[in-house]
């Protein structure tokens, strides 16, 4: 999540305690690190080979300005990739 969205949510008065100056216990942000998967003891995870293209059966993308992008069937990502560096400015 974009860290301004969080900052513009946070001094939205809709969701501000009705009592300002009150500070709730145990309500806060908590840091979050996200890692690659790992694989359970015992079990490995299946590697892609690089020379291997991605595909996929449905891409949709929503861009920034709100215009979307649905591509449906067999695609290749890097093909639907170019086509979205192409509509942006």
């Amino acid at each position: 999540m974009n860290a301004n969205l969080i900052h513009n949510w946070l001094r939205d008065e809709r969701f501000a305690p009705e009592d300002s100056d009150c500070v709730l216990d145990g309500a806060a942000f908590l840091p979050v690190e996200i890692e690659g998967p790992q694989a359970a003891p015992g079990h490995q995870i299946a590697a892609l080979a690089s020379d291997m293209p991605l595909s996929a059966q449905r891409v949709d993308i929503t861009l920034s300005d709100g215009r979307r992008v649905l591509v449906e069937g067999t695609t290749a990502l890097p093909t639907v990739l170019a086509l979205v560096e192409g509509l942006m400015p």
